[in-house]
């Protein structure tokens, strides 16, 4: 008898028909709560992203093996309870680490560049002469890349700026990364001293309680005033209100945002009046190629979880020992 599944995402076509070869499954838009909470307390395993799937919503769920999610983060639940109701938690970390840092470095590139901003002012009619320095940017090439975090996209951010951009890089993290080191002359310091030294700070940690507010008022005064904020990590962590303040009283020169607190960020949100602000919609591993990649992993991931056969991308391995 083939397991249960619940598909709370739309699913490209080859995957839904992967899915069903080896299950049934059940397509649920997660909107419609009551229905979704009542399709997950029949189902042996569910696959989707973006939705907060609370202890209560999966409370009596007793067949429930594995959730499945299309992404790299797995803050939209509760690893504590899953873990001890015995539930497998999978997510995708690999299939998207190139595609992510290429918008990490876009970002870099727009915000120092200005490129957003003085698109919309060519747009806008306003390019009626040779510009002057009231529209110049600052170089990226040769400055000084902090990043927080050198974990897979980190590593793949300091790979562009090191052999791309000549770039130095410092970083950190919990564990030395000696392969970043070697390869890309990264050097470990601790974060005081990358927040006094970079030039672009960027975030690639997950969303802990550790990193939560990581990026706070005392730690944006300790950057340069000309240096530039890059968050396509989480959103919490950093300080948005504090933020706001450095970016509108001149504390740091800029910041690109593929992250918020809020999401999608709200309409009278302060940063979108910023001309030093670059504002993404999360687009971090948005490419057609990537994204089809990650629903095509997180399937095999699903089924894997619930024949017992995966050995990978498992958020939770405790529960493999019950």
């Amino acid at each position: 008898m083939k397991p249960k599944i619940v598909a709370y995402k739309p699913l490209p076509d080859d995957v839904e028909t992967y899915l069903r070869k080896h299950a049934e499954v059940l397509n649920v838009d997660p909107k419609d709560e009551a229905a979704f909470v009542a399709a997950l307390k029949d189902a042996d395993g569910a696959i989707g992203a973006s939705i907060k799937i609370s202890p209560d919503m999966i409370e009596g769920a007793t067949r429930l093996k594995a959730l499945s999610t299309i992404s790299v983060g797995f803050d939209q639940f509760n690893v504590e309870d899953l873990t001890r109701r015995g539930i497998v938690l999978t997510h995708t970390p690999d299939v998207l680490t190139e595609s992510t840092a290429d918008t990490v470095f876009a970002l870099i590139l727009a915000s120092a560049r200005r490129v957003v901003e003085l698109a919309e002012w060519v747009k806008e009619g306003n390019w009626t002469a040779s510009i002057g320095e009231a529209c110049f940017g600052v170089d990226v090439q040769g400055k000084t890349l902090g990043i927080v975090g050198l974990g897979r996209i980190g590593g793949a951010v300091a790979r562009r700026a090191s052999l791309g951009f000549r770039m130095n890089v410092l970083y950190t993290n919990r564990s030395p990364n000696e392969q970043a080191e070697k390869d890309y002359g990264a050097k470990r310091v601790e974060l005081d001293e990358l927040l006094a030294h970079s030039d672009f700070v960027c975030l690639q940690v997950p969303l802990t309680p550790e990193t939560r507010g990581l990026i706070g008022v005392k730690e944006l005064k300790k950057m340069k005033p000309d240096a530039i904020l890059i968050n396509a990590s989480r959103g919490p962590t950093v300080d948005e209100a504090a933020l706001i303040e450095a970016l509108q009283n001149g504390t740091i020169r800029g910041a690109g945002l593929d992250v918020f607190e809020h999401e999608p960020l709200p309409a009278d949100s302060p940063l979108l009046a910023m001309k030093n602000v670059v504002a993404l919609p999360h687009i971090g591993s948005a490419t057609l190629e990537t994204r089809h990649a990650m629903a095509r992993n997180a399937a095999e991931n699903l089924i894997g979880a619930l024949d017992g056969t995966l050995t990978q991308n498992i958020v939770n391995r405790d529960v493999l020992a019950r």
